[in-house]
Formats: structure tokens, C-alpha cells, sequence
């Protein structure tokens, strides 16, 4: 089996690594073959791709364009104002830095721009969809800060407003962090701008899920509120996996030396190209109707799922992910992700709030990249559905899987032969 030249080119790896070539083509073909409802993943574009295996891998560039510590920049120069000039054209900021190597990276560069060991940090509770990056103990963050962390009603599963303002007044925070990993609905800034004025705080937003959709606008954004956004280039943003960090100009000199050199040595220059391409491709008209349906599609995919008797948490999604308790079918969370895995649906759990149980946490960014619509969403619920209820054997779904995607392939001029 090859690999045919639109995978690697003139056949290269396969003849020079058959063994890492057929690793490929094995996750290529996983991916093609079985429905990705992770809610952090999508495809990038064979643009973003061709980028990423781009001779800018090679070139070490320490340092910002006009600026940097090695020699023979010049080219990679040019890529790097491209995707800053595209980034805050897209976002409507004054400064962007996208050399972050993923969403974590970045938001330790916001935390080092604001904060000292020892601060007050205010963010949403891990329970309750706080990333590691807001308090983990297991994280820099939990190590460093002194994280308090705000949570959702247990009726409703929305953010605890009153909650936030209380804890807001009670502990002085140095900074409050608005965002999250499981959270289905849009934040409102507005009022975390409000909250952090009142107290004097920083206002960090890490919007690593919802960025895609802002930047299609199918989401508020978080630039005019923030002092400091964080984000990934992927989940719905269709980039390669990395970070950014958006700010204003009273602050872009500190962004800067927090990501290079305080926390990050030299770029990554073939990421940052393909970064660049990623918000070239984002500014246009065919990806705003993209994530109109991304939203669509979350939509239809929790109204199906609470019709089918699942828990929706916060009764449904304004966003791309939406958090469900299976248990009502009489399974867990974790049981169901393997049965699904089984049946080639590939999706996580997280906490639920107020309790120990896990849900499933699912995204429709990458079928809907594939050009799935509220039909096929619907066809999911079901076969999500007959699967947990034991109404449908693994086998069966995997092969009804299977067509699907096939109707739907991820990258059509990825082929295998041979």
C-alpha cells in the first residue's frame, strides 16, 4: 500500500519510512472511516496542511519579524506579519501575537503578563468546565496562583452570575478568567468586564473553544471586553494545532516578551504560516455560513438527544459543543464512550456539575466540515441512541458509520492505493 502524492508527495516517505508511512495512512484512514464528534477537533483545509509540511519547518527564528536572534529571516518575516496583519483584521484587534504553541502556552503568557506567584485568580470551577490552565493543581496554574473558582446553577447548568459578583467582592482578585472547556452557551463579557472594572481586576478571556465561531460570526467576541484574549487556531477555527493571544497596544510590548523569550524559545515558522492561511480562510463568506451551520448542526444534535430521553446540560447549545447526561438510558458517561468507540463514534466525557457523574462532551465542528447538515445530525442522534439503549450491535453501527462517512470523506483527494 502507497500513499498517493496528494498524502506525500512523489511517494517520498513511503519509500524512505514504509513503517511510519503506513502509521498515516492507518490515522487517515481512522479518520475517515469513523464520525470525529470531539468537540476540540476539526480537519484543517489541504492548504493549512501543505503549510504545516512546508519548508518553514526548517528555519529557526527566535525572536519577532524585523528582530530576531538568527539570520536569514527575511521570508519567514513576511509569514509572520501575514498572519498578524490576517489575525487582527479578522478579530478586530490591535495587537495579535501567534506564536503561542497551543492554548495552554498562551495562557500562561496572559498569566505572566499580569499576574505574580501568589495571585488571586477568579475562574470557572474545574467541575464545573474550568480548564486544567484555571487552577488545576496539577498545572502551573494550580501551583503558582491562588485560584477561587465560581460555578453554574445546579438547575438550570448557566453560569452563577450573582455567584461570580459575590465571590468577585469577597476575595479582590488580581484577575478574573472567563471561558471554558464544556460550557454550551455564549459567556457574556460584558458583564465579566463589569465585575472586573468594579473590583479592579485584569479581565482574561480564554476563548479557545467559541474563537472559530467569532471569527464566522456566530459567536459575541471577547476582543472589545478583555484585556487579554487567549485562543487556539484549531477546534472551529480549522487551523493547525497552536495558540494566539489578542490584546490592545498598551499591552502588546508585554504580550510579546511573556510568550518570547519568558515562556517559549524559537517560533514555530511552519505553524505560523499555516496559522496564516487558517484566517485567510476564516474571512471569508464561506466560512461565516460554516459555522451558522456548525451551530445548527449542535443544535439540531441536542434537541435530537433530549428527545431520545439524554439530559441536555443547560437544555441545549448556542455553540459548537454540547454536554450530555446518558444516564437516563441507564449508562454512564465513561461506559458509554467506549460503547460508542466501538461503534466508530469517537467523542470524551467531562464532569458533570453538582455531582460525580461524567457526561458525554461532543462537538459537530468536523462533520460539519465534512458537509454534514441537520439530516445527518438527526441520523446520528438515532444511531447514538440505539447504541446505548443496546438496540444495535456495535458491528451493525460501525458499518452504518462507515457509509456514512463515506458519503462524507474528510479529504477526497486523499486516496490509498495499492
Amino acid at each position: 500500500m502507497a500513499v498517493t502524492p496528494t498524502l506525500d508527495e512523489a511517494g517520498v516517505l513511503s519509500r524512505q519510512d514504509p513503517e511510519l508511512a503506513e502509521i498515516l495512512l492507518g490515522e487517515l484512514d481512522r479518520q475517515s472511516t469513523t464520525l470525529q464528534l470531539i468537540a476540540a477537533e476539526n480537519f484543517t483545509s489541504p492548504a493549512v496542511l501543505a503549510a504545516l509540511g512546508s519548508p518553514l519547518a526548517n528555519k529557526y527564528a527566535e525572536g519577532y519579524p524585523g528582530a530576531r536572534y538568527h539570520g536569514g529571516c527575511e521570508i519567514v518575516d513576511v509569514a509572520e506579519r501575514l498572519a498578524v496583519d490576517r489575525a487582527k483584521a479578522l478579530f478586530g484587534a490591535e495587537h495579535a501575537n501567534v506564536q503561542s504553541h497551543s492554548g495552554s502556552s498562551a495562557v500562561l503568557a496572559a498569566y505572566a503578563v499580569l499576574l505574580r506567584p501568589g495571585d488571586t485568580v477568579l475562574a470557572l470551577g474545574l467541575p464545573h468546565g474550568g480548564h486544567l490552565t484555571h487552577g488545576s493543581p496539577a498545572n502551573f496554574s494550580g501551583r503558582w496562583f491562588d485560584f477561587v473558582g465560581y460555578g453554574v446553577e445546579a438547575d438550570c447548568g448557566l453560569i452563577d452570575h450573582e455567584q461570580v459578583r459575590a465571590m468577585a467582592r469577597t476575595h479582590r482578585p488580581k484577575a478574573i478568567v472567563c471561558g471554558s472547556i464544556a460550557y454550551p452557551r455564549h459567556i457574556d463579557y460584558a458583564f465579566f468586564r463589569e465585575v472586573a472594572d468594579e473590583v479592579g481586576a485584569y479581565l482574561i478571556a480564554d476563548a479557545a473553544h467559541p474563537m472559530g465561531l467569532v471569527a464566522g460570526g456566530a459567536a459575541p467576541s471577547p476582543v472589545p471586553y478583555a484585556d487579554i484574549v487567549c485562543a487556539t487556531t484549531h477546534k472551529v477555527l480549522r487551523g493547525p494545532r497552536g495558540g494566539m493571544i489578542l490584546c490592545g497596544g498598551e499591552l502588546a510590548e508585554r504580550v510579546d516578551r511573556a510568550v518570547f523569550p519568558f515562556t517559549q524559545g524559537g517560533a514555530q515558522m511552519h505553524s505560523i504560516a499555516a496559522k496564516a492561511v487558517a484566517f485567510g480562510e476564516a474571512a471569508t463568506d464561506g466560512f461565516a455560513r460554516y459555522t451558522r451551520q456548525v451551530v445548527a448542526n449542535a443544535r439540531r444534535l441536542a434537541a435530537a438527544f433530549g428527545a431520545a430521553g439524554m439530559t441536555v446540560v443547560t437544555g441545549g447549545t448556542d455553540t459548537h459543543l454540547l454536554v450530555v447526561d446518558p444516564a437516563p438510558l441507564g449508562v454512564d458517561g465513561r461506559v458509554a464512550r467506549g460503547l460508542l468507540a466501538a461503534a466508530g463514534m469517537v467523542l470524551d466525557t467531562c464532569a458533570l456539575p453538582h455531582g460525580d457523574a461524567r457526561g458525554l462532551r461532543l462537538g459537530t465542528a468536523a462533520v460539519t466540515t465534512q458537509g454534514m447538515a441537520e439530516m445527518e445530525m438527526e441520523y446520528i442522534a438515532a444511531l447514538v441512541t440505539a447504541v446505548l439503549r443496546g438496540e444495535t450491535e456495535a458491528r451493525t453501527a460501525r458499518a452504518e458509520v462507515r457509509e456514512l462517512t463515506g458519503r462524507f470523506p474528510p479529504y477526497p483527494l486523499y486516496t490509498q492505493g495499492g
